[in-house]
């Protein structure tokens, strides 16, 4: 099939979605006899339904490689809901129109499950419009919570940071020799596996007395007299926890001082649970209490990035095109671990219709019993995740981003409405 390629990013960003993107980008460009364009959309599906591209074609090579050690979307995201096609297809026919106008193909959303959700419904719609267009999700979450994949890209990296971080935490909290608490926000809005790497830490004898995860219930009179055993022991209490942790009776930390606001797929905003809980430490114990959010941080810190991450992440998005070449659509590349006693993946195409809005919880077998800890045998699955430093080209001691000249595609001049 000849035609067009267009390529879009969608929801948080990572530190390796990029790498992502050069693995799609580069690999169509060395498919011209099928590809013959290759657009960019600003701001994921938005700018497909706007008609806001960036022709591709026109990028130095050199600068896309070095996509892959610049963090965050360099096309730009959104979070915007597609509504159910049986409900209102106006969304749809108008990127029917804007497919057919420009000869799209070929088209690549690069996200995480409502991205995956987004591609799926696109790709059922043009299927039953009898459209040829093959549809592939590329995946990216430091969530890691998507079905069919062994791990996600962006995770490991973001996990790195993680680990690497609450050890330097860890150093600065005991300096003095007065009593503290120190509480960590990390993401994970229902799913712990961003928390849980704070395990890395643990097991290098500097991360938290406790960790707590959102798919055990939070218990505020549990987690204080874990911090009073932590202070009675040591003097200090250092503690993990996750943005989308839970009380018994399903409120989130922050709901206890007030409502959240949602976004437009009716997500809660999350972000706080740090500052509630070290208020309600403090005011039980009277002690020193610092709470820290890693925040933005924790998916934009590509000094930090794990380079299996970052060579993984490019070759799924290679994978991506070369499985749509190969005809396959309405799918997700994915990691399949292949061996036990060393790190092998292989690739893998999923159906899009298993991943779309699912989420993977993190293995309850790898909580402790307390609900406050992980288990060492979690340490299997994340070491050989997070291995490795890229070779990351420089410019007076500094990383060097990609720079793109992201010129405006033109309007096709052959099409007739």
């Amino acid at each position: 099939m000849k035609g067009n390629l267009i390529f879009a990013q969608s929801g948080g960003p990572t530190s390796v979605i990029n790498a992502s993107a050069a693995g799609v980008i580069l690999e169509a460009l060395e498919h011209s006899e099928n590809i013959e364009k290759v657009y960019g959309a600003a701001h994921g599906i938005v700018g497909v339904l706007n008609e806001d591209f960036y022709d591709l074609g026109l990028e130095d090579k050199e600068e896309l490689k070095l996509l892959c050690q610049t963090p965050s979307s360099f096309l730009g995201s959104c979070r915007y809901k597609l509504a159910n096609p049986e409900q209102d297809a106006s969304d749809y026919e108008r990127l029917l129109e804007v497919f057919k106008k420009y000869n799209i193909r070929y088209f690549f959303y690069n996200g995480g499950n409502d991205s995956m959700d987004t591609c799926n419904k696109i790709s059922k719609f043009l299927t039953a419009k009898d459209y040829d267009c093959r549809v592939v999700g590329v995946p990216k979450t430091i969530d890691n919570d998507l079905m069919g994949t062994d791990h996600c890209p962006g995770y490991a990296s973001a996990a790195k940071y993680i680990g690497t971080t609450l050890m330097e935490i860890y150093c600065d909290a005991h300096v003095y020799n007065s009593p503290q608490v120190t509480v960590v926000e990390i993401m994970g809005r229902h799913a712990g596996w961003l928390t849980a790497a704070a395990q890395l830490a643990v097991e290098e004898g500097y991360g938290p007395d406790y960790i707590y995860l959102p798919e055990r219930a939070f218990d505020l009179d549990k987690c204080l007299a874990d911090v009073e055993r932590a202070l009675n022991e040591k003097g200090k209490a250092f503690l993990a926890i996750s943005e989308g942790c839970k009380t018994v009776d399903g409120k989130l930390l922050p709901e206890l001082s007030g409502d959240l606001e949602q976004d437009s797929f009716g997500h809660k905003q999350l972000g706080g649970a740090a500052l509630v809980l070290s208020d309600l430490i403090k005011a039980k114990f009277a002690v020193k209490v610092r709470a820290i959010e890693l925040s933005l941080m924790q998916r934009c810190s590509a000094h930090l990035a794990s380079k299996t991450d970052v060579e993984e992440a490019h070759e799924a998005g290679r994978e991506a095109v070369r499985a749509a070449l190969n005809g396959e659509s309405d799918i997700m590349i994915g990691y399949e671990r292949k061996a036990l006693d060393h790190y092998e993946i292989e690739y893998t195409h999923f159906p899009l219709a298993n991943v779309a809005n699912a989420e993977k919880a993190f293995p309850d077998e790898w909580i402790n019993e307390a609900g406050n800890g992980i288990k060492t045998e979690f340490m299997n699955y994340i070491l050989p995740l997070i291995q490795g430093e890229p070779e990351l080209k420089r410019k007076d001691s500094l990383p060097r981003f990609a720079k793109l000249k992201l010129e405006q595609a033109g309007e096709p001049t052959d099409y007739v409405k």
